[in-house]
């Protein structure tokens, strides 16, 4: 498990291999393929390919809780008791959830996470501030802040810590293609550009810098 040099926080992608995260997200690579589909605690290569896609919130939660975490599915088991995930009847996967999430990472991990339906630009630092990290509901294209973003939300990164200037923000991105884009620091008005507004905070880890 990579430490980021920043804010000593685990480096951790939704996918089990690092370096298939590109050709998975961006060059149509079945998950099923990925040859540590195993080491994610998934029972099949099929239920790794139909889950691994919306697991963004259990990797920043694995993050959050470092590396004495339970694997990506034992935390994808427990928030599905929780209907922090749903499925539709046609077996459409819904979530994440923000309310039963949060019950889930307070009752079961003793994590005080407090769900923030509107959370301004300024409320996400100052959440920073008080020593808290927020997993921030954001565009996937965040990992090419250099272009235009599609559009707003859908997708959650572990923000941990304000950037070396103050004003921006460094997060770890659960579907970073790169180690650059994994761990990555924005100018707070390119974050906002992809940044939907909404989120959950969690106790940042105090062994962290």
């Amino acid at each position: 498990m990579t430490t980021c040099r920043t804010c000593r926080t685990p480096v951790l992608t939704q996918f089990a291999s690092p370096d298939l995260v590109g050709a998975i997200v961006e060059g149509g690579l079945d998950p099923a393929q990925d040859p540590r589909w195993a080491e994610s605690g998934a029972s099949s290569p099929a239920e790794y390919a139909r889950w691994s896609r919306h697991l963004c919130g259990m990797t920043c939660m694995r993050m959050a809780l470092g590396p004495d975490s339970p694997d990506l599915f034992a935390l994808r088991d427990g928030a599905v008791k929780y209907d922090a995930y749903t499925e539709d009847g046609d077996g459409v996967i819904k979530g994440l959830v923000y309310a039963p999430f949060a019950r889930y990472a307070s009752e079961v991990h003793g994590l005080d996470a407090v769900v923030h339906r509107e959370l301004s630009p300024a409320g996400l630092l100052g959440l920073l501030d008080e020593g808290r990290s927020v997993m921030a509901s954001v565009h996937h294209g965040i990992r090419h802040p250099r272009t235009p973003a599609p559009g707003r939300g859908g997708h959650l990164v572990l923000v941990t810590a304000r950037g070396p200037d103050g004003d921006g923000v460094h997060f770890h991105n659960p579907s970073g293609t790169t180690a650059n884009t994994r761990t990555a620091t924005l100018p707070l008005p390119v974050f906002e550009r992809f940044f939907a507004g909404r989120g959950v905070s969690l106790p940042g880890r105090t062994d962290t810098c």
